[in-house]
């Protein structure tokens, strides 16, 4: 069986951006219209909250593929094969545990993941745990209520572990690790855009 590939990306997150870029879009052709002069002062920090909304909300995503995973965050994309991951874990949101050459390991947190608030974790029951992997228990056996597959960061957590344990067991990484097939790449231009906006904000204040 071929297997189904998965792009996620928080609906919730994308509904925020849309409507915060949206609002900042309008305020700012709005203070362009009634006060040209202003808008040198006070339409860049709309434009920047637009930008940082984008960034923070509409872009992040996790695609879980056939060869690896890749984690979209704001201000880098991470693609990690899965022999070089060593664990996966949910404490304060889906992370990845990675092999990253000679004896440092690296910690990837999936920003659209994050765990579970008090009110998504009330009242689980046993049957909210069932079919967790054995990797996502502690040393005694316990698991973190963000495991729940009832949760949505659970319900990826184990999705992501069902995957990296069908390979481990299947032999699938016995060709050990290559540190180097990891990637990271910086989204220079969000960067670029963001600090410009941010240096407009400050001297269209100041001055």
């Amino acid at each position: 069986m071929s297997f189904q590939e998965v792009d996620y990306r928080p609906l919730f997150g994308r509904i925020l951006s849309v409507v915060t870029m949206v609002v900042c879009a309008f305020g700012a052709v709005a203070t362009v219209v009634t006060d040209p002069a202003a808008a040198l002062r006070y339409a860049w920090p709309l434009l920047l909250v637009g930008v940082l909304a984008w960034a923070m909300y509409w872009r992040p995503g996790l695609v879980v593929a056939e060869h690896g995973i890749t984690v979209v965050n704001p201000l880098r994309t991470h693609f990690v094969p899965w022999p070089n991951i060593t664990a996966i874990d949910t404490r304060f949101a889906l992370t990845l545990h990675t092999v990253a050459g000679g004896d440092r390991d690296r910690t990837i947190r999936v920003w659209a993941a994050p765990a579970s608030g008090r009110h998504r974790t009330l009242g689980l029951s046993p049957k909210d745990f069932d079919g967790i992997g054995e990797s996502a228990r502690g040393v005694h056996g316990e698991l973190r209520l963000s495991d729940a597959t009832s949760t949505p960061i659970g319900n990826l957590a184990q999705l992501v572990r069902g995957r990296w344990e069908r390979l481990r067991d299947t032999g699938a990484f016995t060709s050990g690790v290559d540190p180097e097939a990891s990637t990271v790449v910086w989204h220079r231009g969000t960067i670029a855009v963001a600090a410009a906006l941010g240096a407009a904000t400050a001297i269209g204040l100041l001055v």
